[in-house]
């Protein structure tokens, strides 16, 4: 697919021409991935970019002044601004690279929240929360000496503006949300939970590894203070993740790491460190994978984010509707809300993973288990759930012969 022709419609079709996998067969079927909540699949334009950095240029950034090296800065700073465009992030060096969401919110917890929280400070979460957005927080709580609170959580698993502001203190120091759930794909109101915990002088920490795949994002409009999301999730590479936070508070974190080209000067007791984003980017990064990220936001803005948004809705109320009708399925999340195209059930008592494994015997990808959310998990009394999650190249095909291939389990399980 060419980058510069701007697409006038939804071109399903000429989407899931430009991903390789969705032509190949699982288990000698064709295969249908249904498991994008985990990771995307790669189309040409992004494979292309990575072969071509690792075939054609391969050399490091920013330490070269060969035309090699030059070439390789070239393309990795223009893949920063990309993902600035992407997000709209407003002022340069607030976009750091990373190797996933999972660092950059670590990133956040001991680089700036070991300086702000102290006994007796407050961070708010919710038990709707990867793991990858509680741990961190348990951890600089029993550091810091500060408390981790929860935001009560409504029926299916909603957060709502209200039960935030029940839970706000004056002693919130942050508050730590995902902005879109990998289980439910429910999606907090995170533009009013902003207003709300800046009332009380609150930072806001947003897991957009989620919301930023597939929904239109801009950071000055939802008003958060930090956003972390992966790569992988949005067609690019695995191994490469963004920290967007305000300048400000960017520059008054401490690095997680420390080493080379993250420094102005070095002395035999001390060194003096560079400004967001270099310095929390020391040693070689991902070089491949960013360029490759960039990629994949070439990718995604010339079909749309506003269009794959409207895609994947309308795909999750055809599934909605198809497995309602299934026999003995209990699905889980709420309804009449605003959603991502994540679908979690269970079928009957049968374990999630016997579902899985008859599902990848009819060359279905859906993951199984409790998806890094055992806390969610224990709010519904259950020890996990089957979850098919779409994206750009699904089709109503796929939820047919996702149902299709249910019929199958409950032969094999009676």
């Amino acid at each position: 697919m060419s980058t510069t022709s701007a697409r006038t419609s939804y071109d399903l079709e000429r989407i899931r021409g430009d991903f390789p996998l969705l032509s190949s067969t699982m288990r000698g079927n064709p295969l249908v991935y249904l498991d994008n909540g985990a990771t995307a699949l790669k189309p040409d334009p992004v494979i292309d970019a990575e072969v071509a950095y690792l075939r054609d240029i391969s050399a490091n950034i920013h330490r070269g002044v060969y035309e090699l090296s030059e070439r390789a800065t070239v393309l990795f700073d223009q893949a920063r601004d990309k993902v600035k465009r992407f997000i709209g992030a407003p002022s340069d060096g607030e976009a750091v690279f990373t190797k996933s969401a999972t660092e950059a919110t670590n990133m956040v917890a001991f680089g700036w929240g070991r300086k702000a929280l102290g006994p007796g400070d407050e961070i708010l979460t919710t038990e709707l929360e990867h793991h990858a957005n509680l741990i961190p927080w348990q951890e600089l709580a029993r550091q810091t000496g500060a408390q981790l609170r929860f935001v009560e959580l409504g029926e299916g698993g909603v957060v709502t503006a209200e039960a935030v502001a029940a839970a706000l203190t004056a002693r919130t120091r942050i508050v730590a949300i995902t902005g879109m759930s990998n289980v439910t794909g429910f999606m907090p109101p995170v533009t009013e939970i902003s207003r709300l915990a800046h009332d009380r002088g609150a930072v806001v920490l947003v897991d957009g590894a989620q919301l930023v795949s597939h929904h239109p994002v801009n950071v000055a409009e939802l008003d958060v203070d930090f956003l972390a999301f992966s790569g992988h999730k949005m067609c690019g590479p695995t191994g490469v993740g963004v920290l967007y936070g305000r300048r400000a508070l960017l520059d008054a974190m401490d690095p997680l790491l420390y080493g080379g080209d993250m420094i102005v000067r070095v002395y035999r007791d001390h060194a003096d460190y560079r400004g967001a984003p270099e310095r929390f980017e020391t040693g070689t990064p991902n070089i491949s994978g960013v360029i490759a990220l960039g990629a994949a936001v070439d990718y995604l803005e010339e079909i749309g984010m506003e269009a794959i948004a409207r895609h994947e809705e309308q795909l999750l109320e055809y599934a909605l509707g198809r497995l309602d009708g299934v026999e003995g399925i209990t699905l889980y999340g709420p309804r009449g809300v605003r959603r991502g195209g994540i679908v979690s059930f269970n079928l009957g008592q049968v374990h999630t993973h016997d579902v899985g494994s008859v599902l990848d015997n009819e060359g279905i990808a859906v993951r199984t288990g409790f998806h890094c959310a055992q806390p969610f998990m224990r709010h519904l009394g259950i020890h996990g759930t089957v979850r098919a999650s779409f994206y750009l190249y699904n089709t109503r095909d796929d939820v047919d012969r996702l149902v299709e291939a249910l019929g199958r389990v409950r032969e094999v399980f009676g």
